[in-house]
């Protein structure tokens, strides 16, 4: 069979599923919680809860996502469809769930289920749809070209998810409810038709010898005894991911750099309308500052390739963590001229959140190339799995925490002004919350290893043992890399 090429048209209807996977969560995070305090007259902390609960059971779920969509090509339509793009052709039209987070006036049980079907119908798209670069092709350049086509347009969703809803609200009001349903509906029928197309133009690598092998010999008959094994020597699986050592970094920066965003992305509206007197809408626009990110995007994928993910994380840090500091003293200070020091700082940090999350996505088609050099397996969808099952949960975590500290603080749903220590608790929350938590990121980041000439190093060295090369003949460069890269001492490797 002919290798297919990886164009431009293939890369971005490739990428245009991280409409939803970028646009969709920025909107609940940037607005769940404010439209349930808000319009729905939630606590912070049982609106908090919706995406707590929901994504904890999600997270669960999504752990087992990735071992199906391994072993999903045993099945009728895992060979008529794909492994993982069947899943694709599934989600699309269950979107419109997403729509229903946002009917006024429904009790709490009702936006819970609608909140826990939309985060599993994201899994069941998202978790297959992160293994495509893997399966597409195994070259570097092209793996960054479907990466940095999937990260413009996951920047062009965080744009349209704050440029679109700030446009609703300012047309029908800040105390209309019906922009935001308006504006789910509008999103759900977008991320419904992106999914299809993405479904349509990829395609995944051929079956290996040993799956070929396994279809020959068909099912066999599990006792219930065999099924708790069976289940076991999952569980195992997946934790024998943390064994590699550059995942287990890159899993570490990944979650602390977007639990960060993610409180930042839940504080800053009320910051807003709470600590600086800002409409809703005047936020709404400061976030959709977010465009900056389409050609930041561009050009970090130039960067990546040419200076390493480490340097990328290293700048993407430090500037959001400087503007953090400075949308606090605005707030300590007051400044006269504070909503145009507001659009400049928001104009650097949507830069550095940019690169955010480029680097991490643009990395991880490279990881299970790594695990292959120890396993000499193929586990793109475990590794998804388990990053999935870290995001969801950290992020349940955070926003429940989020919950928490607003209502310990003061916070009074529903009320147009907060007291004092409420004000206070919110800005403490966005600086030093989020900053901490890229602090910790950016010590992680600082050894990271994985870039372009290690990956390439170590993918010639599987390539070589492959063709039954002599371990004895490796030089002691390629033997380093290998080392740091996988934690593992070369001797132990692909015995």
């Amino acid at each position: 069979m002919a290798k297919k090429k990886v164009t431009i048209p293939v890369s971005i209807g490739y990428g245009l599923t991280d409409l939803m996977g970028g646009g969709a969560f920025t909107i609940i995070g940037a607005w769940l919680m404010f439209y349930y305090t808000t319009f729905v007259g939630m606590s912070p902390v049982k609106a908090a809860s919706i995406v707590a609960i929901a994504r904890i059971v999600d997270a669960v779920i999504s752990l087992f996502m990735g071992s199906i969509t391994d072993h999903f090509y045993k099945t009728k339509l895992g060979k008529k469809f794909g492994r993982r793009r069947f899943f694709l052709l599934v989600g699309s039209p269950l979107m419109i769930v997403y729509a229903l987070l946002w009917i006024d006036g429904i009790s709490y049980a009702f936006y819970l289920v609608c909140y826990l079907m939309f985060e599993i119908i994201a899994a069941l798209v998202l978790i297959p749809w992160e293994t495509l670069p893997s399966e597409m092709t195994k070259d570097f350049t092209e793996r960054t070209k479907l990466s940095t086509c999937r990260m413009f347009i996951s920047a062009l969703g965080t744009f349209l998810a704050t440029f679109v809803p700030g446009r609703l609200i300012k047309y029908f009001g800040d105390d209309n409810s019906y922009a935001y349903f308006l504006n789910g509906l509008i999103f759900a029928v977008l991320f419904a038709i992106c999914i299809f197309i993405t479904y349509k133009v990829t395609w995944e690598r051929e079956l290996t010898p040993t799956m070929l092998e396994e279809l020959e010999k068909g099912p066999t008959k599990q006792s219930f005894a065999d099924r708790i094994l069976a289940l076991c020597d999952m569980l195992k699986e997946y934790a024998s991911t943390f064994k590699i050592r550059a995942f287990r970094k890159h899993l570490a920066i990944y979650l602390l750099s977007f639990t960060a965003k993610d409180i930042f992305n839940t504080v800053f509206v009320f910051f807003c309308v709470y600590c600086l007197s800002i409409s809703s809408s005047q936020a709404a626009d400061l976030l959709s500052l977010s465009i900056v990110g389409l050609p930041i995007t561009l050009l970090a994928g130039f960067a990546i390739i040419k200076f390493g993910p480490s340097r990328l994380y290293t700048v993407s840090y430090s500037t959001m963590i400087l503007c953090l500091a400075g949308f606090y003293m605005i707030y300590l200070y007051d400044p006269s001229s504070k909503i145009a020091i507001m659009y400049v700082l928001a104009v650097v940090y949507q830069m550095g959140r940019s690169l955010l999350e480029f680097t991490p996505w643009n990395v991880f088609p490279f990881i299970p190339d790594v695990d292959e050099a120890v396993t000499q397996k193929r586990r793109e969808g475990l590794f998804a799995a388990v990053m999935t099952f870290g995001r969801k949960t950290t992020v349940a975590l955070a926003t429940f925490i989020v919950g928490i500290v607003l209502e310990e603080g003061g916070f009074v749903k529903g009320q147009q002004h907060q007291s004092p220590e409420a004000i206070s608790v919110i800005a403490n929350t966005l600086m030093f919350g989020a900053s901490a938590l890229l602090v910790l990121a950016l010590i992680f980041a600082w050894t990271f290893k994985l870039n372009k000439k290690t990956h390439g190093v170590l993918v010639k060295e599987v390539d070589r043992l492959k063709l039954n090369g002599s371990k004895s003949q490796v030089d002691p460069e390629t033997q380093k890399i290998f080392e740091d890269l996988t934690g593992y001492k070369y001797e132990k490797i692909w015995n």
